[in-house]
């Protein structure tokens, strides 16, 4: 039985505004109903497989949690990563989490990113089974795509002599290549782009790991002789971890070992790395259109188009990218999107937030939504899942005034608790402690107007927090 091992602490900062680092690309729902991450977990549902290990950033952990919980997912944990180490120290984590569920068991991990679509489910399955066995066998198996034209925006695999399982010995890795060499590559019919998804013995890449980087191997046994449990989540030594060197699987392992192996993978795969990936990807009407929430377009073509909030429209445009959200909207060139970070790298050094969070901003009890502000003054949509509610805290500097629209709120100021209902509000003081509940069985929506001379969430003094957050 295999331990899947999904990889999911990256940025995606190439799909901004949509993809912010507080909510990055893996938790959107970008082809379907269901998060990147959730799709990732669902196709392996006709693989014999134990319940999946979860890598992410310590941000992120509620995200996680609450996907996979409205998923029905079950969860083998979630490793937390206080800072971002990249993929080679991710998976030595998870290598060594695995085996210790059980020491007898030397389980096959399979390692994904939660943020690539693949769309010939049955023929990745296929590919999988090829690659246990090569697994069985000792290799470090890496999963090469079947090139369909020649991209710079990939590192490639060299296909090597035979295994008779389907796989080959890997012979070399490429560096991205300029157009020419890619023609050559694709050409020869002997290179495969490097997926990044990798299959091994959880006990072979430890041994790998230890022989070609032990530095990180070291650091990666620190962090994880002292872990903590809390839930699902499992927390390694922050300052063990923090000392470990960032590197990738290919650069400390693949790149190094005499066990590296390669099975083609030929089954719709894609990294979703940029908007024009997406749209490669996406349903498209007869014009080459894709189109995601409220659009009008007239005497448009082979463009993308995605509104969160508001109605978008467009005449006369060929291979354009238009994204809007509540608080930005992007307008590019579709064969120019790779560009992007340079926006976000603009909005960075400006001071600005917008690469950062959404308007609307997920937290453990559910989501608020910043609708109005002004000097003095701050408006908010709250809303609170059922049996859920925020920290006792106070502030130093703002009054709160709460008005529920729907549901009903159990509200603690000093001690008082009061029901607030429908139609209903309450005023909370400047230095009250305070706290807020949804007893109910629906959603609580409130509406909280912030009065006061400094308004940011940074004035928060928690009592206690059953998230963890105090």
């Amino acid at each position: 039985m295999i331990q899947p091992v999904i990889i999911a602490g990256g940025v995606g900062s190439r799909l901004w505004p949509l993809s912010r680092e507080q909510y990055p690309k893996q938790f959107l729902s970008l082809l379907n109903e269901r998060s990147l991450l959730v799709n990732t977990i669902t196709r392996l549902d006709d693989i014999n497989h134990r319940p999946p290990v979860i890598v992410c950033n310590n941000e992120h952990r509620f995200l996680v949690a609450e996907q996979l919980r409205e998923s029905k997912i079950d969860v083998g944990g979630i490793i937390l990563e206080p800072v971002g180490r990249n993929t080679a120290p991710a998976v030595a984590l998870s290598a060594l989490y695995s085996a210790a569920q059980d020491e007898e068991d030397d389980p096959i991990l399979l390692v994904l990113a939660a943020d690539h679509a693949i769309r010939d489910v049955e023929h990745f399955c296929l590919s999988i089974n090829q690659a246990i066995k090569l697994a069985e066998q000792g290799y470090l198996v890496t999963f090469g795509i079947v090139p369909t034209h020649p991209e710079t925006g990939y590192g490639y695999i060299q296909v090597g002599e035979s295994l008779g399982t389907g796989g080959h010995k890997v012979a070399g890795f490429k560096e991205k290549p300029d157009f020419a060499t890619a023609e050559q590559y694709l050409a020869s019919q002997k290179y495969l782009w490097n997926s990044g998804m990798f299959m091994f013995r959880a006990s072979v890449y430890l041994e790998e790991l230890k022989h070609h980087r032990p530095e990180i191997y070291n650091s990666c046994i620190n962090a994880f002789s002292s872990i903590e449990h809390d839930l699902d989540f499992v927390r390694v030594n922050i300052e063990s971890f923090v000392e470990c060197q960032s590197e990738s699987i290919d650069y400390a392992v693949m790149e190094k070992t005499d066990r590296a192996a390669v099975v083609a993978l030929d089954a719709g795969w894609s990294d979703v790395g940029s908007w024009s990936s997406l749209w490669d990807i996406s349903d498209k009407d007869k014009h080459g259109n894709v189109y995601r929430g409220d659009v009008i377009t007239h005497n448009t073509e082979n463009s993308y188009f995605y509104s969160e909030s508001a109605l978008v429209t467009s005449i006369g445009l060929d291979n354009v990218i238009v994204v809007q959200t509540k608080d930005a909207v992007l307008v590019a060139d579709r064969h120019a999107v790779q560009d992007v970070k340079h926006i976000v790298e603009s909005i960075k050094h400006a001071g600005r937030l917008e690469h950062h969070s959404h308007r609307e901003v997920y937290r453990p009890w559910g989501k608020y939504d910043s609708i109005d502000c002004g000097e003095r003054y701050q408006v908010k949509h709250l809303t609170v899942k059922p049996g859920e509610g925020i920290s006792v805290q106070m502030h130093h500097h703002r009054a709160e005034h709460w008005i529920v629209v729907s549901g009903t709120a159990r509200v603690t100021i000093n001690d008082n608790i009061q029901l607030v209902s429908e139609n209903e509000s309450i005023y909370i003081p400047v230095g009250a402690k305070h706290s807020l509940e949804n007893p109910g069985k629906i959603p609580l929506d409130i509406i909280e107007v912030r009065s006061g001379a400094y308004l940011e969430d940074d004035d928060i003094v928690r009592f206690a927090d059953r998230y963890g957050r105090s």
